[in-house]
């Protein structure tokens, strides 16, 4: 007899695991049971082991094993070093290479004692296929116990689709690189992305997907903070560019790290050369502009998925970064699901396509916010909840207070 499947503690309608095309995704999963009860408040060590069932459990109901997973992200709240989290999670992926394993240290979690919880993205089969290229990550000397000598991923390729663990400027002696300056940070984050991308036989202009985090305090906050940061990131890429998402954090490790940026691409094989794969996007004039130039775009298609960006409540038809219904989070959620649904129509899609959605909001890091928000948004999908990752900040900024990404069947 087999156990009941987890849920999130929550009281609406939720899908744990969703596919579109060649991709299956996996949301917030943690250490649950089928009632939503965290089983091991508090233990960081027990719920890794927790939601990694959970997650084996979520991907076979879409025909998926661990063996399938490409990347993992894992954001977590406790006092640990990220290299003692990726040792932890690598312990599950017996298979070499390993899936890239992305960490994020997080001040708060959506329910009540939780401490981790982990984003999936596996694609059914992919070891068997002919084009598999990997990058190997450098561990630093002092961590390469944890790993007990095993090869940590950088960058993966699995057939198209190519997902690069998210970076800090830390170099290959475990030391941040250019301490209090966020703009050298960052470029020498995507010259080491840049590096493991020509591995993978790709570049910046492959991506689909950008996403950064930036230290509330020193880069974010103003826009004076914020735009030279924006700048650096930019500067690596040319017009289309992928959907982005940057987001302020509070905490980062090494202590010295003031931002960490992520990319997943997707580039194709055609007689033995390596080729862009073409893209629609579409961008409504009603859905906001950033303030300055930058490559990005809001929303595109290739391969029978659409990637969005991230979308906040700003003002439409603007591109003045000034927030609707400030400092409102429930109005405010509502008002950029409703961009997300512009971005959805001219594909032909609508919420009820979306098979990931990652949530970013502010919060005192109660329970019921969150629950608060998942109403809201199960509002504005009409249907059964997507995957979902929700990641509570103490604050994302005093007028602004959500931004929201996702991927949908296209």
């Amino acid at each position: 007899m087999t156990s009941a499947m987890w849920n999130l503690p929550i009281p609406n309608v939720h899908n744990l695991c969703a596919s579109s095309g060649e991709l299956t995704f996996v949301g917030g999963a943690g250490d649950f049971d089928a009632t939503g009860r965290i089983r091991h408040p508090g233990e960081l060590d027990k719920q890794i082991e927790g939601a990694m069932a959970n997650v084996a459990d979520a991907l076979a109901t879409e025909s998926c094993t661990l063996d399938d997973v490409v990347r993992i992200k894992a954001h977590y709240t406790a006092e640990r070093d990220d290299w003692v989290v990726i040792a932890a999670l690598a312990c599950f992926f017996k298979a070499e290479p390993m899936p890239v394993i992305s960490t994020m240290p997080e001040a708060l979690q959506p329910f009540c004692g939780q401490c981790i919880q982990i984003q999936v993205v596996a694609q059914r089969g992919w070891r068997t296929h002919s084009d598999i290229r990997s990058v190997p990550r450098q561990v630093p000397p002092k961590r390469r116990e944890l790993l007990g000598g095993r090869t940590v991923t950088g960058g993966l390729r699995a057939g198209e689709f190519i997902a690069l663990a998210n970076r800090t400027a830390e170099d290959l002696e475990g030391a941040v690189r250019h301490p209090g300056d966020g703009v050298a940070q960052i470029n020498f984050i995507m010259e080491t992305h840049s590096e493991t991308l020509a591995g993978l036989g790709a570049s910046f202009q492959d991506c689909i997907k950008f996403e950064g985090y930036y230290l509330y305090g020193p880069c974010g906050g103003t826009r004076e903070r914020w735009e030279p940061l924006a700048k650096a990131r930019a500067s690596h890429f040319r017009e289309p560019g992928p959907v982005a998402t940057s987001v302020p954090c509070h905490r980062l490790n090494p202590n010295e790290a003031l931002t960490k940026i992520e990319v997943m691409a997707m580039r194709e094989q055609r007689n033995g050369l390596d080729k862009y794969i073409s893209r629609e996007d579409h961008w409504p004039e009603r859905v906001w502009d950033w303030p300055i130039p930058l490559p990005y775009r809001q929303a595109i298609r290739l391969r029978d998925t659409v990637w969005l960006g991230g979308q906040w409540p700003g003002r439409p038809y603007d591109n003045k970064w000034q927030a609707v219904m400030e400092g409102q989070l429930l109005p405010q959620t509502r008002f950029t699901m409703s961009y997300i649904e512009d971005l959805l129509r001219p594909f032909g899609r609508e919420p009820a396509d979306i098979v990931l959605l990652v949530c970013y909001f502010s919060s005192t890091g109660t329970q019921a916010e969150t629950v608060a928000l998942t109403n809201t948004i199960a509002a504005s999908v009409g249907g059964a909840l997507p995957p979902m990752t929700l990641i509570p900040l103490p604050m994302y900024s005093p007028e602004n207070t959500v931004e929201i990404w996702g991927v949908a069947r296209g």
